[in-house]
Order: C-alpha cells, then structure tokens, then sequence
C-alpha cells in the first residue's frame, strides 16, 4: 500500500464564511484551523496545505468564557530594552478585534513556513461587511 500525497492540481479550495456573534473564542478557533489546515477533507496531507479560505465577521462580538476578558493578556516586544507592551483581551477586542481571532488561530496552526501560507488565507473582519461577496462564500458552523 502506497500513501496518497495531495497534488495542487487535486486540491479544490472553496471560501466558506462564519459569523461568531455570541461564539465561543477557543472553539470557533480550533474549527478554522482544521479547516485551514484541510483536515476536513478526504485528501488531506500533513505537509501539504490543502484548506479552504475562511472569512470570519462580526470578530469584535466574539465571547471569551470565565474571566478571561480581564485576565488574559497578550504580550508583544518591540526590540528595544524595556519594549515589553501588554494588552488585556478586553482592551485588545474593543481596539483590533481581528488580532484576538487572528492570535488565536495562529497558535493552533503549524509553527513553520506551511502554517503561515495557511494564516494567510483566513481573512478577518471585526464587523459584518466583508469584500468577498464575488467568491460566494458557503457559511461555516462552528
């Protein structure tokens, strides 16, 4: 028996949209990364990128559960001494809501070059309007 390796002529890669109004953060999360990742699909390879494009709105409705809103905070540096810059959740999400959806798909992908192909085709918008309406998006549950 010889393993199937996908082929990008094989690969078909449909636009699918989801709204997280009132979802879950951590569990809307993990469903785009598998379906970025291509894991929902029979052809799926570990070292190919075989996913579909996900467009995510309303990022700024998203829920955190528990007291993360207040206790989770995001670091970033920014390369000189002392440049450690914290940011609550709470704050980042009334801000940039689409780097609280963007953070946290992107530590449940591939750490290498595969896992940024893959972040590059989640598209992430804090309201409803969005610019893909020609791709027809089908829509995603979570």
């Amino acid at each position: 028996m010889s393993t199937e390796v996908a082929k990008e002529a094989d690969i078909k890669r449909n636009w699918l949209i989801i709204d997280l109004d009132g979802q879950v953060l951590g569990r809307a999360a993990t469903r785009i990364a598998m379906v970025l990742r291509g894991k929902h699909k029979a052809i799926y390879t570990p070292s190919v990128d075989t996913g579909d494009f996900v467009i995510v709105i309303n990022a700024g409705k998203v829920a955190l559960t528990g007291n993360k809103m207040a206790d989770k905070v995001y670091h970033r540096h920014t390369g000189h001494p002392g440049g450690l810059r914290s940011i609550t959740a709470e704050k980042l999400l009334q801000t940039k809501p689409e780097e609280v959806i963007k953070k946290a798909v992107k530590g449940m992908l591939p750490s290498n070059n595969l896992g940024r192909l893959m972040l590059r085709k989640l598209k992430v918008y804090a309201g409803a309007d969005h610019p893909h309406a020609a791709q027809q998006p089908k829509p995603l549950n979570v």
